[in-house]
């Protein structure tokens, strides 16, 4: 942001603008897109409202469009229904409309001729003697429900197939990578085929099942509030400690200072995910995932003369196959209410999943590290009883 009137934001802008330098280039672009922010402001949807009118709003969502599709969806809600939220979605990709219109105006009059890209040639030869060697271990590999124990088959499979494939041709062990590539290829269409197929998941579940959940609060003796939550192989050890006023974080942001009593940080150290790493600063994942579980959980405290509290919560993921951020929602709502904060409403968060293969299509609720990475979506929904407020 090069110069702000502190009344109009800038992220849309920055969302138009990116496209739209891809769109005029010589760069391959699937493009263009738009972004738009969303509100309901008096029961009416407006769309990029200054930010003194988002104050008011109490459905407030950013969202990316292209023309034929919604590509991304952030924001929150107070306990809005899932039909006025899927209403907002469709006004935003509604008024995107026109900003991806004059993106198209404009590479008309000034936009460079595309590069050629041509997509990289498959040897179908290899490709089918992968298929015929590799497609029984790997479907081994998958009915395996447990997450190491799994990564260790494929690891298994892949390593046997590599040396069956130099065994044959010693000239393959020069094209380890192709190999690696088209068995990629193979484990992704091998998966979402059999899930459409059997309507049946990587760990045995039906398409609505949820994992074994197990709760504990009070598991520290000397916090505030502290909450363990498991999800199958996802769990997380969340904490609540209050403070004064002076523990307020004062925020100098683009719109000037301004003070937070609600602070949520999410932690993901790599040994939840079996890995030996240095601890960095916080990544895109631990803001972003910190911030949707923020936004689930603040709206929900009753803050007033009689609960004057600063509140931090602090999420360590202990293990992740997939939706941590979803049990620090659930985790933090239990450690709250662990240690005494007024809350409206307790709240929880699930990640939804979606596969679909031709016309066959399959939704997933409560999804596997697995099935973010070999399905088409990732849509994380975090709300009370009686509706949304983070997704």
């Amino acid at each position: 942001v090069f110069s702000a009137d502190a009344n109009h934001p800038a992220d849309a802008l920055a969302m138009i603008g990116a496209s739209a330098a891809l769109h005029i280039s010589d760069l391959p672009f699937l493009g263009p897109i738009a972004g738009i922010r969303v509100c309901r402001i008096n029961g009416e949807l407006v769309a990029n409202p200054s930010h003194e009118a988002q104050e008011e709003a109490d459905i407030n969502l950013f969202v990316s469009s292209s023309k034929d599709a919604i590509m991304m969806v952030e924001g929150g809600a107070d306990e809005a229904s899932e039909a006025d939220i899927i209403d907002a979605l469709l006004f935003a990709h509604e008024q995107a409309q026109a900003v991806i219109n004059m993106q198209n105006e404009l590479r008309e009059a000034c936009g460079k001729e595309k590069r050629e890209v041509k997509a990289p040639e498959v040897d179908a030869d290899l490709a089918a003697k992968i298929a015929d060697l590799a497609t029984q271990s790997v479907t081994d590999a998958y009915s395996i429900k447990e997450k190491m124990p799994r990564y260790a088959a494929l690891d298994a499979a892949k390593k046997e197939l590599v040396a069956k494939l130099v065994e044959q041709d010693e000239t393959l062990a020069d094209r380890k990578g192709e190999i690696s590539s088209i068995f990629g290829d193979l484990k992704y269409n091998l998966v979402r085929k059999k899930m459409v197929a059997e309507n049946t998941r990587i760990d045995g579940r039906g398409p609505a099942d949820i994992r074994g959940i197990s709760t504990e609060t009070t598991i520290l003796e000397r916090t505030h509030g502290s909450a363990l939550f498991t999800r199958g192989e996802t769990q997380s050890i969340v904490t609540c400690t209050l403070g004064t006023k002076q523990d307020e974080q004062r925020v100098d942001g683009l719109l000037g200072d301004s003070f937070e009593n609600f602070m949520l940080h999410y932690n993901f150290p790599p040994y939840s995910v079996g890995e030996a790493r240095f601890l960095r600063g916080p990544g895109r994942r631990e803001i972003g995932h910190g911030s949707l579980a923020h936004r689930a959980l603040k709206g929900l405290v009753e803050f007033g003369d009689d609960f004057p509290y600063t509140i931090r919560i602090v999420s360590d993921i202990t293990e992740s196959n997939g939706s941590s951020s979803m049990a620090t929602v659930c985790g933090g709502s239990m450690s709250m209410m662990d240690a005494g904060v007024p809350m409206k409403a307790a709240c929880a968060g699930i990640a939804m999943g979606l596969i679909q293969e031709g016309d066959d299509m399959m939704i997933l609720s409560d999804i596997l590290g697995d099935e973010d990475h070999l399905g088409d979506m990732d849509f994380k929904v975090a709300g009370s009883e009686a509706g949304v407020t983070s997704l």
